[in-house]
């Protein structure tokens, strides 16, 4: 009996039935009817593998007829439940548990890998947005089973897929769908993948912002009266500086001299320009913005500029106004159904969120006090400067010592020096205006840690987007360090005498060793004055004696340190010697004792002895006082001679009792006026 449709095969009817039946048990093991818990796979492994064991064994080891069968009746059965069963009913269970098993069979190698993403894919096609949405959430929570295996045959099928329903959401109203599709896809797809990455650099110029050209009407019109009655502008209060103003007053008598000084003049970048006539400045940022290749001509740069720096300002003389999403709570709730149960979950800037700006005039001055406005639009600021910064000639050195470069990502045009000054204080100011806001650190801090991570993606695609995967550590790299780390960390045995070791057996208490000798004064004491000369005398000739220039250097520096030492120690003990010390001379002339003469020596035996002999009896020291008078004649006659005046009685002082006549004051010789020196008591007794 000849078949009518593929399904009424044989091979695909008992796979139908096997399906079936795998089906109902996974009614058992799940009993709910929500998309999460995945569906436990442990019971099911037995069924599954004996899905194709009753094929013929012609069939047996044709892969591709098997992967076919399966999927033939894996379709059959995705299409009939999805043609009699809605996405929320709770018998749509039955897909999810179909797809949990189809997800087990390309694990196991009984269909083709793909096959679940392709009925996925398909079943995102046939559900409108809020069924893509319950679609995704399956997809969310099934995201690292169905990336774990073969994810090189599915990649492209979720690509597909996933841009397909990008295209068909708004970004205006489904903007949270969007971010968890990108999501998605960022957190499934390896990093290094190519697929998403913008080789070639290229800007997004499609996304332009459109705004009213013409001009604000006149202020005598009837329509500026609605305005005025409606919302207040600054364009309906009058400009600040008028030609009354520059214009000095003339000066008339004595009163000139009480009259204030006028105001400086504004320069252009101080001021201030007025809603209306900032509007279309304002908004021509954003063609920049899109498209920062325009600011590589000179005048486009220098219009850039001055529209940044007007708007800069303006923000800065504008009072803002917070928003609830910029409060404490950073975010509004967002219902979210899972089954009955309604879910309160936070999106954080949630209602700061939108896809184009609002560009109408009468919008203008709301939007410049938001505080969520005036950040986009400095974060824009700030992204356009860190591409300029990124094409100056320091910048471009760096890339120039790559060796892969992606010469699509490169520009002839480099930011000269002037212009760099001005992007880094640009950048500083805004800067200074985020973090001077409510939570402004936290905002600017996050701002940066983006901006950084985009410098090094932009980076990685300079450099022809390498891998970035590294190998697995390999079994013979893995024993290889475990020996070396067990080498290391072995304990060892130290070697009685280790190589390099001091020589510690002058420590032997023999032959004058031992700590006995290093407890010797000499050895810490500091040589006196008299060592240190004798030893520069010792070196001195030794020096004599040197062989070679090496030698002679050697022993010039010992006398060196020797002569500092003694100026030292001349410094603490003999300090009134130093006044006879001059350079050249010799230090021990200097510092030496002078040596007693003979004479000295001499009187001074002749005292001890005098002090050593007894007293004698009156009658020997008149004889002494007769010969001293006799000897006192001698020297008179002796200076008669000579024409001298002798000396008289009446010369010398008779009231003193302690002198006598007989003594003379001039003596002959230094022996004999020592002598008297010495007799002269015994007289006056």
């Amino acid at each position: 009996m000849a078949v009518t449709s593929v399904a009424e095969l044989p091979s695909v009817a008992s796979i139908t039935a096997k399906l079936q039946a795998l089906l109902e048990q996974a009614k058992t093991i799940k009993p709910t009817a929500s998309v999460e818990p995945a569906l436990p796979t442990a019971e099911l492994i037995p069924a599954v593998d004996s899905l194709d064991a009753d094929l013929d064994e012609k069939y047996a080891s044709d892969h591709a007829y098997k992967f076919a069968a399966v999927e033939t009746a894996a379709r059959e059965h995705f299409y009939s439940i999805l043609s009699q069963t809605s996405i929320e009913d709770s018998e749509f269970v039955a897909v999810w548990n179909l797809l949990d098993v189809l997800l087990l069979c390309g694990d196991r190698g009984k269909c083709t890998p793909e096959l679940v993403c392709w009925l996925i894919e398909e079943l995102l096609d046939s559900q409108t947005t809020h069924g893509c949405r319950i679609v995704f959430d399956y997809l969310e929570s099934r995201r690292e089973r169905l990336a774990r295996k073969d994810f090189h045959k599915k990649n492209l099928v979720f690509l597909r897929s996933c841009n397909e329903l990008l295209r068909r959401l708004s970004r205006a109203e489904d903007a949270i769908f969007c971010g968890r599709v990108f999501f998605f896809l960022f957190q499934t797809f390896p990093l290094g993948d190519k697929s998403s990455v913008n080789l070639r650099g290229e800007f997004h110029v499609e996304n332009s912002t459109k705004f009213d050209l013409g001009e604000q009407p006149d202020n005598d019109g009837e329509s500026m009266d609605v305005d005025q009655d409606g919302t207040k502008t600054e364009a309906s209060t009058p400009k600040p500086a008028t030609p009354a103003t520059e214009t000095p007053p003339q000066p008339t008598g004595r009163a000139s001299r009480a009259v204030p000084i006028k105001a400086p003049k504004k320069t252009v970048e101080e001021e201030v320009l007025d809603n209306s006539t900032l509007y279309p400045i304002f908004w021509r940022l954003q063609q920049d913005f899109s498209d920062p290749t325009r600011l590589f001509t000179a005048d486009k740069f220098q219009s850039f500029k001055k529209g940044l720096a007007a708007t800069l300002l303006k923000f800065k003389k504008t009072s803002t106004v917070q928003t609830r999403s910029s409060e404490s709570q950073r975010g509004t709730k967002r219902k979210t159904t899972s089954g009955d149960v309604i879910v309160e979950t936070k999106d954080q800037f949630a209602d700061n969120y939108n896809p184009k700006y609002l560009t109408s005039r009468e919008l203008f001055d709301l939007e410049l006090s938001d505080l969520a406005f005036q950040r986009h639009i400095l974060v824009q600021a700030l992204i356009l400067i860190h591409f300029l910064l990124s094409l100056t000639e320091q910048s471009k050195k760096k890339l120039a010592t790559l060796d892969a470069v992606n010469k699509s990502m490169l520009y002839s045009f480099t930011l000269n020096e002037d212009d760099t000054k001005w992007a880094l204080s640009t950048r500083h100011t805004i800067k200074q205006s985020l973090q001077s806001t409510t939570d402004g650190r936290f905002y600017d801090r996050m701002v940066e840690t983006v901006l950084a991570r985009d410098k090094n993606w932009v980076r990685w695609k300079v450099e022809s987007c390498p891998s970035i995967v590294r190998d697995a550590v390999s079994t013979e790299q893995e024993l290889e360090a475990r020996r070396g780390a067990k080498q290391h960390t072995r304990p060892r045995k130290i070697p009685e005498k280790p190589m390099g070791a001091m020589d510690w057996s002058f420590l032997v208490e023999t032959d004058g060793g031992g700590l006995e000798a290093l407890k010797d004064p000499s050895r810490f004491g500091a040589p006196s004055m008299d060592d240190l000369l004798n030893g520069i005398e010792v070196d001195k000739l030794d020096m004599d004696f040197a062989m070679g220039d090496t030698e002679t250097a050697r022993f010039t520096n010992m006398i060196d340190n020797k002569s500092w030492r003694v100026v030292r120690e001349a410094r603490v003990h003999k300090l009134a010697m130093l006044d006879a010390f001059e350079p050249g001379k010799d230090l021990k002339d200097v510092f030496k004792q002078p040596e007693k003469s003979e004479a000295a020596e001499d009187v001074a035996e002749e005292g001890q002895d005098n002090a050593s002999k007894p007293e004698e009896p009156v009658e020997a020291k008149d004889e002494a006082m007769v010969e001293s008078e006799d000897k006192g004649e001698a020297l008179v006659e002796h200076k008669n001679d000579a024409g001298e005046k002798p000396a008289t009685t009446d010369d010398i002082d008779s009231t003193d009792p302690n002198k006598s006549p007989g003594a003379v004051e001039n003596p002959t010789t230094a022996e004999e006026g020592e002598r008297m020196q010495t007799d002269e008591p015994i007289a006056a007794e």
